[in-house]
C-alpha cells in the first residue's frame, strides 16, 4: 500500500495504525466541538444572555479557524504533523482551564476566551488531520477514510452533549422553578453561581486527558507524509502555477465549505435551543443533538459501505445538496404543534427513555444525513491536483470552517427578529452553494 504522495511505501500496519490514531483525534474534536450544543443554552441561562448572545459560542470557537489556520500552516511546515498535533492538543487543555476562572466569575468573556483558545488548538490538529487522512492513502478511496474518522467525530458529539447535560443541568426543572421564585437579586445570583461552577470538573478532566494525549503522541509512531512532492503528471500541470490562488475549484471549494460548516453547526448546535422555543422541556431536548449526528454517522457508514463501489464522491454531494435543501423546507414550514413521542436509549446510562419530539425538529435533525458526506467528498475534490500547494490549500479551507462562526450568529439574529424555525431559512442558500460545487464548481479551472 502506497500514499499518493509520499516518496516511499507505506506498509499495512502502519496504514492500520495511522488510521487507529487519527480516528481518536478525530474523536476527540468531535466531542470538543459538540459540547457548544448544550454550552449555547447552559451559558444562556448562567450568563443571563439573548438568544442572540448566546451564539457568540459558536462564533468565539470557529473565528479561531479564520485566525489561525495559516498560521497553523506555517508552524506545521517547521514542525511536521505530528509534533503539530501534540502543540494543538496541548493549546487545547489551556482553552479548557480558561474555563475554572470563567466559571467562577461568571463572566461570559472568560468563556469565549476558553473556546477560542480550544479553537486555536482545533484548527492547528484540523490543519495537520484532514491533509494527512485525504493523502494517506490512493485519492479515489478518500472519502471513505474521512468517512471513518467523521463516524468517529459525530459519535463522540452524539455522547459529548448528553454527559455534559447530566452533569452541568441534571435538574434543569427545578432550577428554573428557583430561578423564577427568587425575588431578590442576591438570590439569583447565588443559583446562577452554582450553575456555572459546574462546567469545572469536567473541564479540569478534559485538560488533564489532552496533555495526556499530547504526551502520547509524541511517543507514537506515524508514517509521514509528503504534501509538497507531487506526482510527474501533477507537477507538469502546476509547473506554471505560482500561488493557490490560481486553482478555481479551490476558491469555490472553500465558498462551499464555508457554507456547508455553517448549516452543520446549525444544525447541531441550535436545536436544542429550537425544542425550548417551542416548549419541549430540556428533559427531552438535551437529546435532540444527539439525533442530529445520529443522522451524520449513518450518513458516514453508507459512505463507507458505497463510495466508490456503488456512487462516487460527487453523486455523494449531489444527494447531500438536495436532500439538505428538502429537510430545510420540511423544517420550515412543519408546524410546530405537530409532535409524537420517540423511544431513545440514555447512550450514558443506557436507560430507556421516551422523548417528546415535534415533526419540524425531526427533519433538522435529518439535516445531520444530509450534511455527512459534504466535508468527505469536498476536502478530496477540491485538494486534487494541488501538489505542493496542499498544505496551503488546506489551511485555506481550514479557514473556512469560519462558516460556523458567521452563520449560526446570523441564525440567532433572524431567530430574535423573526423566529427560531424561520431563521432556518438561513440554510436554503447554503445548499444551493453545495449543489453547485457539486454539479458545476468542482471542475473549475480543470482542463
Amino acid at each position: 500500500m502506497t500514499n499518493n504522495s509520499s516518496t516511499g511505501a507505506i506498509s499495512k500496519k502502519d496504514y492500520v495504525f495511522a488510521i487507529s490514531v487519527i480516528g481518536i483525534f478525530f474523536f476527540l474534536f468531535g466531542f470538543v466541538t459538540w459540547l457548544n450544543g448544550i454550552l449555547i443554552p447552559f451559558l444562556r441561562t448562567a450568563c443571563e444572555l439573548s438568544d442572540f448572545e448566546a451564539y457568540f459560542v459558536t462564533f468565539a470557537f470557529y473565528m479561531s479557524y479564520l485566525v489561525m489556520a495559516l498560521p497553523s500552516s506555517a508552524l506545521l511546515k517547521k514542525t511536521g504533523f505530528k509534533s503539530g498535533m501534540s502543540i494543538g492538543l496541548w493549546i487545547m487543555a489551556v482553552g479548557a482551564l480558561i474555563f475554572i476562572p470563567a466559571a467562577m466569575t461568571r463572566t461570559f468573556s472568560l468563556f469565549l476566551l476558553g473556546l477560542f483558545v480550544e479553537g486555536t488548538g482545533m484548527a492547528l490538529l484540523q490543519t495537520a488531520s484532514n491533509p494527512y487522512i485525504t493523502i494517506l492513502g490512493p485519492p479515489e478511496t478518500a472519502a471513505k477514510r474521512i468517512s471513518i474518522m467523521g463516524i468517529a467525530n459525530k459519535f463522540a458529539g452524539a455522547i459529548a452533549p448528553i454527559i455534559l447535560a447530566h452533569v452541568i443541568l441534571k435538574d434543569s426543572a427545578v432550577l428554573e422553578s428557583k430561578l423564577a421564585e427568587a425575588t431578590d437579586a442576591i438570590t439569583r445570583t447565588g443559583i446562577l453561581d452554582e450553575l456555572a461552577s459546574r462546567v469545572i470538573g469536567p473541564y479540569i478532566v478534559m485538560a488533564i486527558t489532552l496533555v495526556l494525549l499530547g504526551l502520547l503522541l509524541r511517543f507514537a509512531h506515524l508514517p509521514e507524509v509528503d504534501t509538497d512532492k507531487e506526482d510527474p503528471q501533477t507537477g507538469d500541470t502546476n509547473s506554471k502555477k505560482t500561488s493557490v490562488w490560481q486553482f478555481p475549484h479551490l476558491i469555490l471549494g472553500m465558498i462551499t465549505l464555508f457554507f456547508y460548516v455553517g448549516v452543520e453547526v446549525i444544525a447541531g448546535d441550535s436545536i436544542i435551543r429550537y425544542g425550548q422555543s417551542i416548549g419541549i422541556s430540556m428533559d427531552s431536548a438535551k437529546y435532540f443533538t444527539s439525533l442530529t449526528l445520529i443522522g451524520m454517522v449513518l450518513g458516514y457508514v453508507c459512505g463507507i459501505a458505497f463510495i466508490p463501489r456503488v456512487f462516487s464522491q460527487v453523486t455523494a454531494l449531489k444527494f447531500s445538496a438536495i436532500s439538505g435543501l428538502i429537510f430545510s423546507f420540511a423544517a420550515i414550514f412543519t408546524p410546530a404543534s405537530i409532535k409524537f413521542t420517540m423511544p431513545f436509549v440514555d447512550p450514558l446510562t443506557l436507560q430507556g427513555i421516551t422523548m417528546e419530539l415535534p415533526l419540524t425538529v425531526l427533519f433538522v435533525a435529518l439535516l445531520g444525513l444530509a450534511n455527512a458526506l459534504v466535508w468527505p467528498a469536498v476536502w478530496p475534490l477540491t485538494l486534487d491536483g494541488l501538489g505542493r500547494f496542499t498544505k496551503t490549500a488546506s489551511a485555506l479551507l481550514v479557514m473556512a470552517i469560519a462558516g460556523g462562526a458567521i452563520m449560526p450568529l446570523i441564525y440567532g439574529k433572524l431567530a430574535v427578529t423573526f423566529s427560531t424555525q424561520s431563521a432556518y431559512w438561513i440554510c436554503v442558500p447554503s445548499y444551493l452553494m453545495i449543489a453547485y460545487y457539486a454539479y458545476i464548481g468542482h471542475n473549475a479551472g480543470k482542463k
